[in-house]
């Protein structure tokens, strides 16, 4: 009976006739869940790197900057509107130079590992053996070490491997009259028309086709990454060939940045280190030195006197800085600068960058030293 009690009411009837009772089918097995399907993250829009044409000519202040080219320079007027024909309305270059939102936590971490990585680090080893006899005759000439110079170019375009699709001239001409709305827009605007005439001026003496100067999507040119006006300036035909390229001289980019760190107050003199690991003391009298811009401006013994302490102590008659490097929801990490990195500070205006190209540089020495 027990076995009858688990049949169904029909086969339950065939079974009390003396009947054969089909076998029980099996029970379906119940259907898996669908798994949830992932929708792939949105592209992110091509850059726009042509721009579009705005007629810049017509712009009041364009047409200003025009006549100013020809009574400071002696540019024809008529050369410069039909350069400025060519011009193009850059909209990616407005939107990448626009500030970070608000609250965005700033994170040296995450940062660093941009950087200090081995595809950057192995190309930063092969452009060192390639270049080391110009390397070591610039850190002879300048006083600045070789891993310094690598570090920068490295972290700038991955030594010549990343340097800018943009036409130079499209960017400089959108940034000098179109900058985006900032609390320093007129600073910045400025700033560009004279990157925008430097490079006019520049390409005018040298015999080059502005239009061909291709860079960065803020107008900085070459494996170091140089702004017009600092190419104009600060550029070293490094390998005596009669002009300053640093889209394709390497010897060019390595007497450059050597010549730009020094002319930003890099000190032969100073040691090798260029930043100490800091405690702080819980008191925080350290705090008035945080956010004193970006020089040297303090003895090592009023640092200390306010609870900053270092492993190694800090060598006397220089001037320090402290440096604090934060880590988004983590601990932030605070350093004593030397003169000498508030130097490299200058190149781009940043604790990050400098401390990215100072570990950079000592990663791809270290890497050199277990290769050889």
């Amino acid at each position: 009976m027990t076995f009858l009690k688990t049949l169904p009411t029909t086969l339950l009837a065939l079974a009390c006739l003396g009947l054969a009772v089909p076998p029980l089918a099996a029970a379906a097995p119940p259907k898996p869940a669908k798994k949830a399907v992932k929708k792939a993250p949105p592209k992110k829009p091509a850059i726009d790197y042509t721009g579009e044409f705005v007629n810049f000519g017509q712009w009041k202040e364009v047409q200003q900057f025009m006549g100013d080219m020809e009574q400071k320079h002696g540019v024809p007027i008529a050369e410069l509107e039909k350069l400025f024909l060519e011009l193009r309305y850059i909209d990616a270059a407005v939107q990448l130079v626009k500030p970070a939102p608000p609250g965005k936590p700033k994170n040296w971490q995450a940062y660093r590992a941009r950087f200090i990585e081995p595809q950057r680090i192995n190309a930063g080893v092969e452009f060192w053996r390639n270049h080391r006899d110009t390397l070591a005759r610039a850190e002879a000439l300048y006083g600045v070490p070789a891993e310094i110079i690598v570090g920068i170019i490295g972290v700038e375009t991955i030594y010549g491997r990343d340097m800018g699709k943009f036409r130079v001239l499209d960017v400089l001409a959108t940034l000098a009259f179109a900058y985006p709305l900032a609390p320093n827009r007129d600073t910045r605007m400025a700033f560009f028309r004279g990157e925008l005439e430097a490079s006019i001026i520049s390409a005018r003496q040298t015999g080059l086709d502005p239009l061909t100067l291709v860079g960065s999507f803020a107008g900085a040119v070459g494996m170091p990454q140089f702004m017009p006006g600092n190419i104009y300036k600060l550029g070293v035909d490094f390998d005596g060939d009669g002009k300053v390229d640093l889209r394709n001289s390497a010897a060019d980019a390595i007497g450059s940045v050597a010549n730009f760190l020094v002319a930003h107050g890099w000190k032969r003199e100073q040691p090798a280190t260029l930043a100490y690991p800091a405690s702080m003391s819980p008191a925080m009298a350290w705090e008035k030195f945080i956010d004193n811009g970006l020089d040297a401006k303090f003895r090592a013994e009023e640092l200390t006197a306010a609870g900053v302490s270092t492993a190694t102590p800090l060598p006397p008659g220089m001037l320090y800085g402290l440096v604090d490097l934060q880590n988004g929801s983590e601990p932030t990490e605070y350093w004593v600068g030397s003169n000498n990195f508030f130097s490299i500070t200058k190149y781009n205006r940043s604790y990050f960058y400098a401390m990215s190209v100072v570990e950079l540089g000592r990663a791809v020495k270290l890497s050199m030293k277990e290769t050889l």
